[in-house]
């Protein structure tokens, strides 16, 4: 199977150099006049050519978990460093964009050891699922601080995918929001940045391809990730170009102030057993629906806290600057309320456009600005719901926190 599906994504990557150099328009356009390169990546070719190990991550949605560039960039590494035993962390997780990336790099990342590479898109679901100009920033200075909490000289390359909605704001003549925000936090860092979004929509401008016929989908046919892959592997032969001497060493990046005194720089998952819970809720050892609507990767056969009992109550004691729920949001989600050190309460309807279809998982923010001291959140399962919701489920998979794991 994994044999056909690299032959499947090798011949999308050899049709799209064959249809570049029919161009309609003249010369193809060059993948590189697309790529920021700022500060180079001499730390992890250091380490691949004189240590002849690497840890290498790549952290995403669904288009960095679905096989295709991913594959091609490993097979790129080991080619180009032949003698090196790499280590790939396959961490994308399907709808899950810089808000869930950056709570669960420890688990999915970190924990694996120190990285030496590091791969990080967000584009397409930070603004598909509506997250906020903070947020979006938050989040991916928080990824990029946290990283190199563990390892100073990690290198990072942030990149930019596709979708409709961008090409749109690119034939109007704006850069898309999200791309402006987390190019705000590269340009901070100084982190390299491939934007594939805006040369996906500027080659099928210059007649090189088709969105319909060839690329397909925002998730790329086998064409369309051969197109993705040819410009990563552009991008890092001319950063990997570069004659090193023995006598090199790897030297930590520089660590510029917080952009956002709120980032997401210290977060982690708590498991659910933390809580303390009311009658009514129940800590499930071996969650999977029976509803037979779809699930994602870690949120089936798993720790499960659930109610459906409006009225029924948690309570967590964390110490941080931020705190959420990330939840399973399927047909009958429901509606909870919450309030932190007994402030005011807030209502939160869990039920989303995909949930009728799908237990989306979903981290939901519910406190993003506290001082970092101790604090208590309550949390009760509402008597409202979305009237297209089924019941009033509240399915905690993980409770999440912006500080230090105690």
């Amino acid at each position: 199977m994994m044999k056909f599906l690299f032959a499947g994504f090798a011949f999308g990557f050899c049709c799209f150099q064959m249809l570049a150099q029919s161009v309609q328009n003249g010369t193809p356009l060059n993948s590189s006049e697309y790529h920021t390169l700022r500060e180079n990546l001499n730390n992890s070719q250091l380490k691949f050519e004189h240590q002849k190990e690497g840890r290498v991550a790549f952290v995403g949605g669904s288009i960095t978990y679905n096989p295709g560039w991913r594959d091609s960039v490993c097979a790129y590494l080991t080619q180009r460093f032949p003698k090196t035993k790499f280590e790939f962390i396959a961490a994308g997780i399907s709808s899950m964009g810089t808000t869930p990336a950056a709570f669960r790099l420890e688990r999915d990342v970190l924990s694996k050891g120190s990285i030496d590479l590091l791969f990080e898109e967000a584009a397409v679901n930070d603004a598909t699922n509506g997250r906020t100009p903070d947020e979006q920033q938050r989040a991916m200075e928080g990824i990029v601080r946290h990283v190199r909490y563990q390892n100073p000289a990690v290198d990072i390359v942030i990149m930019h995918f596709v979708d409709p909605d961008k090409m749109a704001s690119y034939r109007a003549g704006k850069e898309p929001d999200v791309i402006t925000n987390h190019n705000l936090v590269a340009e901070h860092y100084n982190i390299p940045t491939i934007n594939l979004a805006k040369e996906v929509t500027d080659r099928i401008d210059h007649g090189e391809f088709t969105w319909e016929d060839d690329f397909v989908d925002l998730h790329p046919s086998p064409f369309g990730q051969g197109v993705y892959a040819r410009s990563i592997i552009q991008f890092l032969n001319k950063s990997f170009a570069n004659d090193l001497n023995a006598s090199d060493k790897i030297e930590p990046h520089s660590s510029p102030a917080k952009l956002d005194a709120f980032c997401y720089d210290k977060g982690h998952l708590v498991d659910v057993s933390a809580a303390k819970f009311s009658k009514g809720w129940n800590l499930e050892p071996n969650w999977s629906p029976k509803d037979g609507t779809g699930t994602r990767t870690n949120y089936t056969e798993v720790p499960m806290l659930e109610s459906d009992k409006p009225g029924s109550t948690l309570k967590l004691k964390f110490k941080g600057k931020a705190v959420g729920i990330a939840v399973a949001a399927g047909q009958d989600a429901g509606s909870v309320e919450y309030r932190i050190d007994k402030g005011s309460w807030q209502f939160l309807d869990l039920f989303t456009q995909w949930s009728p279809s799908l237990h989306l998982p979903w981290y939901y923010t519910l406190a993003s600005e506290l001082d970092g001291e101790k604090h208590r959140l309550e949390l009760r399962i509402s008597n409202s719901k979305n009237p297209k919701s089924t019941r009033h489920a509240c399915r905690i998979r993980y409770f999440y926190v912006n500080g230090l794991n105690e």
